[in-house]
């Protein structure tokens, strides 16, 4: 199954006849759309962005959570040779005009009238011209996708055929904007070959699509793995069941009883905290510890993909680990990570309840998948063999060098960036690693101070602490939240200000300990964040604070001796702190 282009994607779910190709949730429940009408859909919003004289290489942007419409445009847009931008639903107004002046946006959809009055309020600051709106929104301002989608052909249209055939592999198939350490965001420029390449051979192992299987499209669009994923699924014939919002995703795994499962870490986290709430009193805690205990003696077997036959697994089953996967649906087979590391203490532990967790690694410059566990090549704590049409080196430092057709050909309008992203022909992923002697990969370290949450989000730490350090009360604030659930700000204050506040607002301290601890003044200081939250996008508000005692200094190893933050310094300096803020969240819920 050799891909050329993604327009054979669709091309080929068409031409398949299937009455369920997609599954999006309705007032009476899940209503299937069928193969016939995603092809009209796509044909007819196709013809009316050439008619807004839409060309090949133009750029589409697309602002909206997961829904048959998402998928639609974007195989419009590519069908004309157009270039796909995705932005993510919970981006700021000034976030989502950056990125349509980057890029030259000259059309965008938008899911909701929240999305359409987002782009609203910028439009005249940008090049957009036209505006597709997803939802039945009354608007004067907005053309609305559903009424295009039926306006397409009954049958098949031999001219848009044509013209999806014709888009070659090198073309120009999306931009994604990544942001780099500086915060500034970069928009990845993928081919249609790099990302049909890493389609044909992400999945060949797992052998999708030789039944009736269903996956629930719960992962952002906007995000380089959930697309590469739902172009995989589709192009197999695994139909695609569309939730727009993670609160939604227990009832639509429930109603829809997946076989395959794909999720971020964080998704994974949330079902085992879940599990040890549910567990955590007696007798159900002691039933769950001796399942975990059994389930531990058989997780050999568990990730050579046996199911095991000892009469106590087959109770600790019964009790606990069917429980979890009763959670996910009740009928997953093959479960899938990726997005963000996933930490081998929970991939132990989901063996160890009987379900054998796949990670995958890569980048949006990668298309993205680089390597990826499989039934048939499982390490724990690796993150799998590079791909068969991927070559994967170490460097000298330990980073970890690809090359092959599904790397991207460099960042839009930034030739020195593109430039300096590549030594020698091989693309420099900025993560530490290694390649053991089976050929497994594993990545041990992230070399640029980039954080990248559980969930997969990636937040841009400078800006933040830049904008943070203006306040006098701060003397160094430093962003965490690197494969944890949810950022969070370490900030050691600016003493004298503070002391001075102090006395003016008659808070008696005897020490900067004392002082710290404060209840008024943890509440000053959670005030300060809250007011920058405002500015910021939903998945870069800090949600807890820590406040340190002192300084932070060359001395101690948390400052460079130019002051700037040594990140790994601080972690080591401050790991029980910031622990013991992350279990104190996990126990309340956050």
């Amino acid at each position: 199954m050799s891909l050329q282009t993604l327009n054979e994607i669709l091309l080929a779910v068409c031409q398949g006849r299937r009455d369920r190709v997609m599954l999006q949730r309705g007032a009476l429940g899940w209503v299937p759309i069928s193969s016939k009408e995603i092809y009209r859909g796509v044909v007819g919003v196709a013809r009316t962005l050439e008619s807004w004289g839409i060309r090949k290489g133009d750029r589409v942007a697309i602002l909206s959570e997961n829904r048959p419409e998402w998928t639609i445009t974007d195989f419009a847009a590519l069908s004309l040779g157009a270039v796909t931008v995705p932005i993510y639903a919970t981006q700021t107004a000034e976030q989502t005009a950056f990125i349509l002046n980057d890029s030259g946006a000259r059309v965008v959809a938008v899911s909701t009238k929240h999305q359409l009055e987002k782009v609203l309020t910028i439009q005249k600051h940008t090049p957009v011209e036209r505006i597709l709106v997803m939802d039945a929104v009354e608007t004067a301002h907005a053309v609305h996708t559903q009424g295009l989608m039926l306006h397409g052909p009954a049958d098949v249209d031999p001219e848009f055929d044509a013209r999806s055939r014709s888009i070659e592999p090198d073309d120009l198939a999306t931009i994604i904007y990544t942001s780099g350490t500086t915060g500034t965001p970069k928009g990845a420029m993928l081919t249609h070959g790099n990302m049909a390449s890493n389609v044909s051979c992400s999945m060949e192992a797992f052998g999708f699509g030789s039944k009736e299987e269903v996956s629930v499209s719960f992962l952002p669009l906007s995000h380089v793995t959930a697309r590469h994923v739902d172009f995989a699924l589709l192009y197999r014939g695994v139909t695609l069941a569309y939730c727009p919002d993670l609160a939604q995703l227990a009832q639509a795994l429930a109603e829809v009883q997946p076989v395959i499962f794909i999720a971020v870490p964080r998704v994974y986290e949330k079902i085992r905290h879940q599990v040890i709430l549910k567990t955590s009193s007696f007798p159900a805690s002691a039933v769950y510890r001796w399942a975990l205990t059994v389930g531990r003696s058989h997780r050999a077997e568990i990730l050579a993909g046996t199911r095991p036959s000892a009469f106590s697994w087959k109770i600790a089953d019964r009790l606990v680990f069917s429980k979890v996967r009763e959670g996910m649906g009740g009928k997953a087979e093959e479960f899938i990570s990726g997005g963000a590391p996933l930490g081998r203490e929970l991939a132990e532990w989901y063996a160890d309840i009987g379900i054998p967790i796949h990670e995958g690694y890569g980048l949006t410059e990668t298309s993205p998948v680089i390597a990826v566990n499989t039934p048939a090549a499982h390490k724990l704590g690796t993150v799998g063999k590079p791909l068969a049409n991927v070559e994967a080196r170490i460097a000298d430092d330990g980073e970890v060098l690809v090359r092959g057709p599904s790397v991207f050909k460099g960042y839009w309008n930034r030739p020195e960036e593109t430039s300096s992203a590549f030594v020698d022909g091989w693309f420099k992923t900025g993560d530490i690693g290694n390649l053991d002697s089976d050929g497994f990969l594993s990545i041990t370290d992230r070399k640029k101070d980039l954080i990248k949450t559980s969930g997969g989000k990636f937040i841009a730490p400078q800006p933040i602490e830049n904008s943070l350090k203006l306040n006098p009360l701060i003397g160094t604030a430093v962003v965490l939240g690197d494969r944890r659930k949810f950022p969070a700000v370490l900030i050691a204050p600016h003493f004298p200000a503070l002391e001075d506040w102090a006395r003016a607002n008659q808070v008696e301290f005897a020490s900067r300990q004392a002082l710290v601890a404060n209840v008024r003044v943890r509440a000053l200081y959670e005030g300060i964040i809250e007011d920058l939250n405002q500015n910021l996008a939903r998945f870069e508000k800090l949600k807890r604070v820590l406040l340190v005692p002192e300084e932070l200094s060359a001395a101690d190893g948390t400052l460079t001796h130019t002051f700037k933050v040594r990140r790994r310094g601080i972690e080591e300096r401050y790991r029980t702190l910031i622990d013991e803020m992350y279990a104190k969240a996990e126990t309340a819920g956050g």
